[in-house]
């Protein structure tokens, strides 16, 4: 039975903005969720396990180059922001939003350890009244079959003592137009007490809530909306390699079609698929699918072909190479750009990574830039050699037998790009309003 009396005087709490709120996972989902919250007017805990992350808020700084680190020294200072890397202190929240990572095994099968580790974590810390909301990406039944047990071992009842609910981030690292605070929140309670108050949370930071009938439709809303885009991705980078062959410009035809003011949506092709969620969430799907006697076709081709964009652009920089008498072996070759989309120092599943593992395995003198990562740290799918972001100047770019363009930051000054390199391999069409230069430029 669900306890009315508790939920009315919780969601008082939060109108007044005397809940505390608690974010476990301070990374790029979880620090901008803080900063809301503190916008807001409540008195927020951010829960983190990386001792390093913590100790950088408690000194004020920032570790995500797009996030200032001025409002985290106030709000520190002034006692409104409490970073920590104690559980016990999660006792002294009333909200807890879990935002951690769920990336895929080696099998390519959910891997959900930190969900399990986090709600693993909270459990014996858990007192009656308190929220708990997930906000990491995954498959429909995660809320429900993984965490509620879970957060039950405390020993209090799920929905009555304690309230679920599930509400899918939909951060945009470095999106100017649409912060956490005004992209609209979808949310599924455990029940319609839990649904009840986790509206009320959200609301009282966010322009727009969108509660949904259950935990469920609330998980494979995210889903969708990336398996959507991995999908379209897929044709457009299909069409690259078919266009390619006949000798036809993708990025005209693009831009051609964009020109319909309806029925058509703009996707552009790449070197592959890069961030914390297109590449994996429909993976998710494809998996509880299979366990519910479903095979996803569609999802599974998508993801083939998005997969395989790294090796295309590898034979594309072989025939270049090739073209002027050189091999991969022993060629000195640039890459611009190691972070999964541009201007942001994210390098999660980034395709350069998937590039810089075939060109050193055939022999490519390999290095870098990037504006926003200046070196290169352990990665949880690449093995690549410790590296640094080299100075992007004329020197560098002419002694190189290659550049190869990812990541179109920009900051990148695409004239003295193609001015100074002999050769660039342009994956993003980002040379396209270069003026003429010395280089020979291969779309690839």
């Amino acid at each position: 039975m669900e306890n009315p009396i508790a939920v009315g005087a919780a969601t008082g709490a939060i109108g007044s903005r005397e809940s505390v709120v608690a974010v476990m996972g301070l990374g790029y989902v979880g620090l901008p969720l803080v900063r809301v919250y503190l916008e807001a007017g409540f008195k927020c805990i951010g829960y983190d396990v990386d001792e390093a992350k913590v100790e950088s808020l408690l000194a004020g700084h920032s570790y995500i180059n797009y996030i200032g680190g001025d409002w985290i020294s106030a709000a520190v200072t002034d006692g409104r922001f409490r970073p920590t890397s104690s559980p016990a202190v999660l006792a002294e929240a009333d909200c807890i939003l879990i935002c951690v990572p769920t990336p895929l095994s080696e099998s390519r099968d959910p891997d959900l350890r930190f969900v399990e580790a986090t709600a693993t974590t909270l459990a014996p810390v858990l007192r009656p009244g308190q929220l708990v909301v997930l906000e990491s990406t995954t498959y429909p039944g995660t809320t429900r079959d993984v965490v509620a047990p879970i957060l039950a071992t405390s020993g209090l009842e799920i929905g009555t003592d304690v309230f679920l609910a599930y509400s899918p981030e939909r951060e945009d690292p470095g999106n100017r137009d649409f912060g956490t605070g005004t992209i609209p929140k979808v949310v599924g309670g455990y029940n319609e007490a839990s649904l009840e108050l986790a509206c009320a949370l959200y609301r009282a930071a966010i322009e727009e809530v969108v509660p949904v009938s259950s935990l469920e439709v609330a998980e494979a809303c995210k889903i969708l909306e990336n398996t959507y885009r991995s999908v379209n991705i897929a044709l457009v980078n299909e069409l690259k390699i078919i266009l390619d062959r006949m000798g036809v410009d993708v990025w005209e035809v693009i831009d051609a079609a964009s020109t319909k003011p309806f029925g058509f949506q703009r996707f552009t092709p790449g070197p592959g698929l890069g961030g914390h969620c297109i590449p994996i969430d429909p993976f998710y799907l494809a998996w509880v699918a299979r366990k519910h006697g479903v095979n996803t076709r569609f999802i599974e081709l998508a993801g083939e072909i998005n997969h395989s964009m790294p090796a295309y652009v590898v034979n594309k920089i072989a025939e270049a190479l090739n073209d002027r008498g050189l091999p991969i072996r022993g060629s000195r070759i640039a890459i611009l750009g190691v972070a999964y989309k541009p201007n942001v120092d994210d390098p999660r599943e980034s395709p350069a990574f998937a590039v810089m593992e075939l060109l050193l395995a055939r022999g490519a003198v390999l290095s870098y830039n990037d504006p926003h990562i200046a070196e290169l740290g352990a990665s949880r799918s690449h093995q690549l050699p410790a590296m640094k972001s080299e100075p992007l100047t004329p020197e560098y770019l002419a002694a190189q037998d290659a550049v190869v363009v990812i990541t179109d930051h920009a900051a990148y000054d695409w004239d003295e790009v193609v001015a100074h390199a002999g050769l660039v391999i342009d994956t993003r069409n980002a040379t396209r309003a270069a003026r003429p230069g010395s280089a020979t430029v291969v779309l690839a």
